[in-house]
């Protein structure tokens, strides 16, 4: 009989996970804006550990306030650290409340930072044979590492032992306190040796062992880090006592004190319901989160049952498929050759019907030595009904994807149900990322298998189909098994959340199949036109560069800042306007912008760069993107991108091609239709204008728009008072710099240089503005207001944009997140409504004229049709009348519909 081993004691650094939580994760906020980001990362990776180490005794230590005996040795320790952030201060006892909630226990010893209690602890255990796991993000504590302890970091999924250590470092764990004495700290205020980095403090301990060596040998050492070495050896004895660890602190309690406690189910509740955090109160309502209660038996929990299962038997696939059939819902994946659609191909698929059970079908696994798979094309044949059918329902995680990726086979998949990625993104779009990992990490507190684990890194990455099924088949069948539990997760919140239901199931889920189509579709360009452009693009950017070499009386690089620098600032006496981090003056374009009103040669670089920036973004590039198979070029629409709402795309972007100028038009110009049809581009007339009339309902921005006057003539009139018909060109362009300017939160400074006027005079201005259109002014009020009460604005539709700076104590972050809070629920409002009339048009074409016209492309608020010569007309009226009916607001949707054979004559 073997003795079963001791669990590991756990030992959490809560400090050092706070603050990595807090800049990590987005700063989420309650309904009633108490902010809940590092409280929710804190204990997601609490519940994580729970998980990974079952059985094991989990402490959590943070550092006490005040001073410690490292303040005593070194008054200036810690000096240089700026006072916690406010939002980050009301989130520490509501961590230590779930902390004790949730039975474990929480140390917190005055005088004493968290790391000397952790050091001490870590003792303990291995004088008495049990390994010590130490859940850090610190590399200090790297000298805490042994043969019975090892690091390990939840944020990165990262263990480090012994040899981690060395591999990361350069050194060993003995040589830690070493290598961070010489190197310093300037978090923590340890002086080190001047200008020594990591690669001399390493070479120096390789050399001579040990701090004591170096300091004696320092003579030896050569060069002006030499001299650095020998000023610094008086301090260095000091820097590296700051720089060590504590094992030996008098605790007034040891492991054994310190017990097994049990999870308070009520109190946990009540908190997690306190903070919002709703997935977890599900959870526990459901009884799923209850742990048992600890003894010091040591019985290690089980973990949940995950049964995944690899499919390669024409029984197991037929039982699965009649699985699948009789589903209310199931979660389906694609495994494939390719991230690009067009040309990627199935490896394999996997499936899921209830939490914890999936299944992975590998077909077209290749390795050397692959076991035996069912065949491609048969099995696919076998699913196909079931992909296509409209009342199968399916939840997946980008699904869009999968259904491209199908059409390669001859699979058109119906039955999109749900969307974990849009669900994600719906409930809270300024989540940085919506990526299943991501999702599983945040929602559900699991640490998924990683694509890089399993198939590599960088050049030498493996395409799936190179994977070995005992490490592809965990992998997918995950995938499928994570969907579905996110989708259980994620659908409840978003019915509990305003409207948000609404905007996935009406807006954002039923775009999914229309981009799909598009995507398919791709667009016609015409690569001799942009060869021809690139070519004369290159010469005018030979000239300017001739140009500009003759301003400056001497050749130099355009593209270098560091010559610019020299050129402009030193040698032209150019005024600085603002610095680089580093303290240089900076080149950047708002600088070259600016400086462009009065010098020749910012405004000739802002135009060599322009042009190659459209050289090398669209002229060179685009012709490179046609498909071989179609002919034409297929980009990807992004749904779970832009905080606002608004579809992004790439390879090509297309959002980007500017349109104010000659080039960027003549760019569009290569877009073409292909014989025998021609292109209508139809888009909104002033939308976020008429989006503020509504939003506002201001009654002479109504007015205006009811009796389909110029708005911006209209305006002119108004703020310059004079007669609409005396408005010149010049009142005009200023009142519509206004007119946009004020709905992006534009101050009197930015119309100012805007106008190039006195911002005494931009001031005049704005007040006119407000004093002709009072219900702006008074709605711009009261959506600040709203914003910083409900950390969220919303727009016509009830999608949301969550303002987590929106209280900050920065006032610049504040100003910033109140100009957003103004313009979010008009620019989310105009993407809400394109995308609702994508769907109208699309099905509409479908039904009505499948032969006659195609949706070919979306770009900010205009659709582009390719359509037959005979329906121009027809298709025209009915577009521009689905177009405008895409929502019902206070002022008519006007829509402009031009036709061409390129998509610039038809602009």
């Amino acid at each position: 009989m073997t003795e079963q081993k001791t669990p590991p004691v756990v030992l959490v650094d809560g400090s050092s996970y706070l603050f990595r939580a807090y800049h990590a994760l987005p700063p989420l906020t309650t309904s009633k804006n108490h902010p809940t980001g590092a409280i929710k990362g804190v204990i997601s990776m609490l519940r994580r550990l729970e998980q990974d180490f079952p059985g094991s005794k989990v402490v959590v230590v943070f550092d006490a306030k005040g001073k410690t005996f490292r303040h005593e040795m070194y008054e200036e320790y810690k000096a240089n650290r700026p006072p916690m952030p406010e939002d980050l201060a009301m989130q520490i006892e509501p961590i230590h409340e779930i902390v004790r909630a949730m039975g474990l226990p929480l140390l917190i010893v005055p005088e004493v930072e968290a790391d000397d209690v952790i050091g001490t602890l870590a003792h303990e255990a291995t004088s008495k044979g049990i390994d010590v796991v130490i859940s850090t993000g610190d590399k200090d504590m790297a000298q805490l590492v042994s043969d019975h302890v090892i690091l390990n970091n939840t944020m990165t999924d990262t263990t480090m032992d012994r040899d981690g250590v060395i591999e990361k470092f350069g050194v060993t764990p003995e040589q830690i306190i070493d290598y961070l004495a010489l190197v310093g700290d300037k978090v923590d205020n340890i002086p080190g040796v001047n200008k020594c980095g990591p690669k001399t403090a390493v070479k120096w301990l390789n050399s001579y062992k040990n701090l004591d060596n170096v300091i004696d040998h320092s003579s030896e050492i050569k060069g002006k880090i030499g001299e650095y070495l020998r000023e610094a050896t008086d301090i260095l004895p000091l820097s590296r006592e700051l720089a060590t660890i504590r094992t030996d602190v008098d605790l007034e309690f040891g492991l054994e004190d310190l017990g097994y406690p049990t999870q308070d189910d009520t109190a946990l509740l009540a908190l997690f319901k306190e903070y919002e955090f709703k997935s977890w109160v599900a959870e526990l309502e459901r009884g799923e989160d209850k742990t048992k209660e600890k003894s010091a038996s040591n019985d290690t929990p089980k973990p949940v049952e995950k049964t995944y299962t690899i499919v390669t038997d024409q029984a197991t696939l037929d039982s699965w498929i009649k699985r699948l059939a009789d589903a209310d819902l199931f979660a389906f994946d694609t495994e494939t050759t390719s991230l690009r659609y067009m040309d990627a191909e199935v490896v394999g698929v996997s499936f899921a019907i209830t939490p914890g059970e999936a299944a992975y079908v590998p077909l077209a696994h290749d390795y050397m030595g692959a076991p035996e798979q069912l065949d491609r094309d048969q099995v696919l044949a076998q699913l196909k009904p079931l992909l296509e059918n409209p009342k199968q329902a399916k939840v997946g995680q980008n699904l869009k994807y999968d259904k491209n990726v199908l059409a390669n086979h001859d699979i058109n998949l119906e039955g999109i149900a749900e969307d974990t990625m849009l669900e994600s993104y719906v409930l809270n779009s300024v989540l940085t990322r919506h990526d299943m990992d991501s999702l599983a990490q945040q929602y559900l507190g699991e640490k998924t298998i990683s694509f890089e684990s399993i198939a590599g890194k960088g050049a030498k990455q493996l395409t799936f189909n190179q994977i070995e099924l005992e490490q592809a088949g965990p992998y997918a069948a995950e995938d499928a098994d994570i969907t579905l539990r996110l989708h259980q997760t994620l659908s409840p919140m978003l019915a509990e959340t305003g409207k948000l239901a609404a905007v996935y199931r009406d807006i954002d889920l039923p775009l999914v199949p229309v981009l799909s189509r598009m995507e398919q579709r791709g667009t016609l360009i015409n690569a001799s036109t942009l060869k021809q452009h690139s070519q004369e693009l290159a010469e005018r950017m030979a000239e300017l560069e001739k140009e500009a070499h003759d301003v400056a009386g001497e050749a130099f690089n355009l593209g270098s800042p560091k010559q610019l620098q020299v050129i402009f600032y030193e040698k032209m006496g150019l005024p600085v306007i603002k610095k680089t981090p580093k303290g240089a003056p900076s080149t950047a374009e708002p600088v070259l912008q600016e400086l462009a009103h009065e010098h020749e040669l910012p405004r000739l670089i802002l135009e060599h760069r322009s042009l190659s920036k459209l050289k090398s973004t669209y002229t060179d590039t685009l012709p490179e993107l046609i498909n071989h198979r179609t002919g034409r070029i297929h980009t990807s629409y992004h749904q779970a991108v832009t905080a606002t709402g608004r579809l992004s795309s790439s390879e090509p972007n297309l959002q980007n091609i500017p349109i104010r100028t000659e080039q960027g038009r003549r760019i569009r110009q290569a877009f073409i239709a292909p014989e025998g049809y021609k292109l209508i581009a139809a888009d909104y007339s002033q939308i976020e204008l008429r989006i503020m009339a509504h939003l506002s309902g201001d009654k002479g921005l109504l007015t205006a728009f009811e009796h389909g006057e110029d708005i911006h003539r209209a305006t002119a009139a108004e703020v310059f008072g004079v007669p609409v018909g005396d408005v010149s060109g010049e009142q005009r362009r200023s009142a519509k710099a206004i007119n946009f300017g004020l709905i992006y939160g534009m101050s009197a400074f930015g119309l100012s240089r805007q106008l190039d006027v006195e911002r005494k005079v931009a001031q005049e201005y704005i007040d006119r503005y407000f004093e002709r259109y009072p219900g702006v002014l008074k709605y711009m009020d009261n959506i600040r207001k709203q914003a910083h009460e409900d950390g969220f604005v919303e727009t016509h539709f009830g999608r949301r944009l969550y303002l987590p700076e929106i209280n900050a104590r920065n006032k610049q972050l504040q100003q910033a997140a109140e100009r957003t809070a103004i313009n979010a629920p008009m620019q989310g409002t105009a993407a809400d409504i394109i995308k609702r009339a994508m769907i109208d048009v699309e099905n509409w074409l479908l039904s009505e004229h499948p032969a006659d016209a195609r949706m070919t492309m979306q770009v900010h608020d205009e659709l582009i049709l390719e359509v037959r010569e005979s329906a121009v007309d027809t298709i025209q009226k009915g577009l521009i009348k689905r177009m405008s009916a895409a929502a019902d607001l206070d002022v008519p949707l006007i829509v402009e519909a031009g036709v061409g054979d390129n998509w610039d004559q038809a602009h």
